[in-house]
């Protein structure tokens, strides 16, 4: 049986301010988790003076390895939403 679901074509980014705080979001399709810490080290390296680097992912067919990391804002506040986000659009 064939599984369908929906996944990130390539790489995207996009910027918000909101009273006076700058929001970056980055967005990459991985295939391991190798590759989504990967991922996640490089935007790091590329935001080294960002407060925090909130990163959440969802890797295989069936969803099976969901990690959400909040970087140094109260627990279950930034990586958790981002993770529900990504769950909501499948």
């Amino acid at each position: 049986m064939l599984t369908q679901y929906l996944t990130v074509a390539g790489r995207g980014e996009h910027e918000i301010v909101i009273e006076k705080s700058r929001f970056i979001s980055h967005i990459a399709r991985v295939e391991t988790e190798d590759a989504a810490q990967a991922f996640i080290q490089e935007i790091k390296k590329k935001h080294k003076d960002a407060t925090h680097n909130c990163s959440a992912y969802m890797i295989g067919e069936q969803n099976q390895i969901q990690k959400a990391l909040d970087d140094g804002e109260p627990s279950g506040t930034a990586g958790v939403p981002i993770l529900e986000v990504l769950k909501k659009k499948n």
